[in-house]
C-alpha cells in the first residue's frame, strides 16, 4: 500500500506541476500551490513509509534508523491532517518525520530522551522548557542579511549572463570561471532566506528543539535544512550535498536510496528531479550531478591519501578541492537556474561540455575500489552521503544528550540539597 500510496502521491505533484508550468506561467517562480505540494507529498510519503515498516515488517529487517522512525500505531484524522497541513511548515517546510511533530505536540520534546543503538529510547529527566528566543533571534538576522544580498547583489550578477554572447564571444576563461562561481554564490541567499526563515518559524512554535551542546547551550537544529558555512567551504561535491536541502536528501535517502535494488544512485537523482518539478532544466543538472558525485567520488578515494601527510600538503589539497567543487556545482546548476533546455544547452556548449568529458575520464580511467557491502565505491556514493547524516545526527545527538545529562545531574543535586517544600 505504500507503493500506491508514493505513486499517488508523486502523480499529482507532477499533475501539479505540469499544469502550472505549461498551462500558467512558464519561466516564473510564483507563489502558488505546488511550493505546498511538494512539502505534502513529502510528508505523505515519509509516513507512508513509517507506517509500512512500524506495522508491516519485522523488527530484524528494519535498518537503525527505521526503526527509530517507524510508526506502531495508524495515526488518527486528525494526527494526519495535523501533520501533513500544519501551519508551520506548510508553505517552505522543512520536511520533518511524523515521530518527531507528535512528539513535540505531545510536548515532549523537552523531555530529552536518548536513542540506543537498537532505536529504543531511554528517557531521562525533565528539564525545563527551553527558550528558542536566541536561536530564533540569530536565524533572523541571518535571513535579514540574506534577503539584503539578495536585493542589492543578485541583480548585478544575473546567471543568464552565462550565455551572452558578447560574454562567451569576448570574456577569457578566467573571466567566465570567476563570473559563473560568483553569480551562482550570488543566487544562494534566496535559499538561504527561504530556509532559514522556515527553520525560525518552526523554531518560534517551539518545534525543533534536540537536547544540549556540551556546553549545556539548547540545539535548535532539529529540522534545519542547511548549514551556510558548511556550503560555502565545501571541499567536495559530497559536502556541498550534504549541507544543502538537508530535509530533502534525507527524505530521498528514507524512501528511495535505501529501498532501491537496481542502480540507487540514478534512481535517487531522477526522483529528485521529478520531485522538483518538469522544467528540463532540472533534469539536466541531476543528471550532470550523478556524474559529477560518482567522479568526485573516485578522485578523492584514489587521491586524498597522498595529500595527508603533512599541514601543508592537506591544505594545498584542501584549497584545490575546494576551488574544484565550487566550479563543478556551479557549473552543474545552471541548468537549474535556467530552465529551459536552449540555454542550458548553450551554456554547457560554451564550456566545450569539458566537465562532462572529465567525469567520464575519471569514471573510465581510475580503478574502482570495492566497499564493504559489495558494491563499487562509485555505486555507493549516496550511501556514503546517508551514512554521514547518520553519523552527524547520532554524534550530535550523543553529544547533546551527554550534556543534558549533567545539566540534570546537576540540577538533581541541586534539588538534593534544598529542603522538600512539602516538609
Amino acid at each position: 500500500m505504500h507503493k500506491y500510496c508514493f505513486v499517488f502521491a508523486l502523480g499529482y505533484l507532477i499533475v501539479c506541476q505540469i499544469t502550472r508550468v505549461y498551462i500558467f506561467d512558464y519561466g516564473q517562480y510564483s507563489a502558488d500551490f505546488s511550493g505546498p505540494m511538494m512539502i505534502i507529498t513529502q510528508k505523505i510519503t515519509s509516513l507512508a513509509y513509517e507506517i509500512h515498516d512500524g506495522m508491516f515488517r519485522k523488527e530484524e529487517e528494519l535498518t537503525p534508523s527505521q526503526r527509530y522512525l517507524a510508526v506502531r500505531r495508524m495515526p488518527s484524522l486528525l494526527e494526519y491532517l495535523s501533520y501533513t497541513c500544519n501551519f508551520m511548515g506548510i508553505l517552505a517546510g522543512p520536511l520533518c518525520s511524523y515521530k518527531d511533530y507528535i512528539t513535540f505536540i505531545e510536548g515532549r520534546s523537552h523531555h530529552v530522551a536518548q536513542s540506543d543503538k537498537n532505536g529504543k529510547e531511554q528517557p531521562h529527566c525533565a528539564e525545563a522548557e527551553p527558550s528558542p528566543n536566541v536561536a530564533v533571534t540569530q536565524k533572523l538576522l541571518v535571513c535579514g542579511l540574506s534577503l539584503l544580498v539578495h536585493l542589492t547583489v543578485s541583480s548585478f550578477f544575473p546567471v543568464e549572463h552565462n550565455v551572452d554572447e558578447d560574454f562567451q564571444a569576448s570574456a577569457s576563461w578566467p573571466t567566465k570561471v570567476v563570473y559563473l562561481y560568483v553569480s551562482l554564490l550570488a543566487a544562494r541567499p534566496k535559499y538561504y532566506f527561504a530556509w532559514t526563515l522556515a527553520d525560525a518559524i518552526n523554531n518560534a512554535a517551539g518545534f525543533g528543539f534536540r537536547g544540549y551542546d556540551e556546553n549545556g547551550e539548547a540545539r535548535w537544529d532539529l529540522i534545519s535544512n542547511l548549514r551556510i558555512q558548511q556550503i560555502e567551504m565545501s571541499t567536495s561535491f559530497k559536502m556541498f550535498l550534504d549541507n544543502w536541502n538537508i530535509q530533502t536528501a534525507l527524505w530521498l535517502k528514507r524512501v528511495c536510496y535505501e529501498r532501491a535494488t537496481l542502480s540507487p544512485t540514478i534512481q535517487t537523482f531522477v526522483l529528485s528531479a521529478i520531485w522538483h518539478g518538469v522544467y528540463p532544466g532540472y533534469y539536466l543538472t541531476f543528471l550532470t550531478g550523478v556524474l559529477m558525485t560518482l567522479a568526485a567520488r573516485a578522485m578523492r578515494s584514489n587521491f586524498r591519501h597522498h595529500f595527508t601527510g603533512t599541514p601543508q600538503l592537506k591544505l594545498l589539497y584542501d584549497v584545490a578541492t575546494w576551488a574544484a567543487t565550487q566550479v563543478a556545482v556551479s557549473y552543474t546548476v545552471v541548468p537549474f537556474v535556467l530552465l529551459s533546455v536552449k540555454p542550458s544547452l548553450a551554456f554547457y556548449s560554451s564550456w566545450y561540455y569539458c566537465l562532462h568529458i572529465a567525469g567520464i575520464l575519471v569514471l573510465l580511467l581510475l580503478p574502482v575500489k570495492k566497499t564493504p557491502r559489495g558494491k563499487t565505491t562509485h555505486e555507493n556514493v549516496q550511501l556514503s552521503r546517508s551514512k554521514k547524516f547518520d553519523e552527524t545526527e547520532n554524534s550530535s545527538g550523543r553529544n547533546s544528550f551527554s550534556a543534558t545529562d549533567s545539566v540534570c545531574s546537576q540540577n538533581r543535586e541541586a534539588a538534593s540539597r534544598r529542603p522538600s517544600l512539602h516538609q
